[in-house]
């Protein structure tokens, strides 16, 4: 069944509007574990404007043993005054999986993925290192990007499918070509033998529909969405309901296969 990790930065936003220890980061992923989620995300930035390189080390002492910790980050921001730098965070903590992107200092959010032509070679010895610190390798793409063989190439594990204009298309009520590039995306990856993450603007309202038609998703990642309806139903209760979107799109697609 497809993994849900749950990505807390928004919680750490709304600690660092006030200052001080509140809400704690370190609380909610408790939360969500003891709810069930699979997996703890943090994208720690440069700018620190969410998660901070000591809010990495707490959560790691949290999540080890007993789920996954996934640490995203662009590999080739440098380091700077109070972050170390993507790949020093990776060595100090071990998470099971590091999950690039090609985000800027300045963009609000992650909004596109590598273009491999051009990003490959830097990214090739980057990816080893990684592995060699027992990280598996997942690199944020666009669905449709090509080049994807070049993943393989560099030794990436997986692709994570940003879901962005998916779910912008599925808001607007007009899905099909969105969910369509993201289906033929996951069918490359799986072709070539990479595993399939995604992530970005996923929620309970278009998760389901997402995974009943995109093939072989190893695991989600979902934060914005989810601390916001946590925010009127309960941060377990929400884990609780996409937990069981997803074992509904499993079982649908179990039903499909022996039908």
């Amino acid at each position: 069944m497809t993994v849900l990790s749950v990505n807390v930065n928004k919680v750490a936003v709304l600690r660092n509007s006030r200052g001080g220890d509140e809400p704690s980061v370190v609380g909610a992923a408790e939360a969500a574990i003891a709810a069930g989620a699979g997996g703890i995300t943090v994208h720690p930035r440069p700018d620190q404007r969410h998660i901070r390189p000591d809010d990495v080390f707490a959560l790691a002492d949290v999540v080890s043993g007993r789920v996954e910790y996934n640490l995203e980050g662009n590999p080739f921001a440098p380091p700077r005054a109070g972050y170390p730098g993507f790949i020093a965070l990776v060595e100090a903590v071990r998470p099971q999986q590091a999950t690039l992107v090609p985000d800027g200092d300045g963009q609000l959010t992650s909004d596109h993925g590598f273009d491999l032509r051009r990003d490959a070679g830097r990214l090739r010895p980057l990816v080893t290192r990684l592995k060699e610190l027992g990280a598996r390798v997942s690199l944020f793409m666009d669905a449709g990007a090509d080049a994807l063989e070049l993943a393989c190439e560099i030794g990436a594990d997986r692709i994570e499918i940003y879901t962005g204009p998916y779910a912008s298309a599925f808001a607007a009520g007009d899905p099909g070509a969105a969910l369509e590039r993201c289906a033929a995306t996951a069918r490359e990856a799986v072709a070539l033998g990479l595993g399939v993450n995604a992530g970005h603007d996923l929620s309970q309202a278009n998760l389901g529909r997402f995974l009943g038609e995109v093939p072989g998703v190893l695991e989600v990642s979902i934060g914005h969405a989810l601390i916001g309806e946590a925010l009127h139903a309960g941060l377990a209760p929400t884990v609780q309901a996409y937990l069981r979107v997803i074992a509904q799109a499993g079982a649908a697609a179990g039903s499909a296969a022996t039908g």
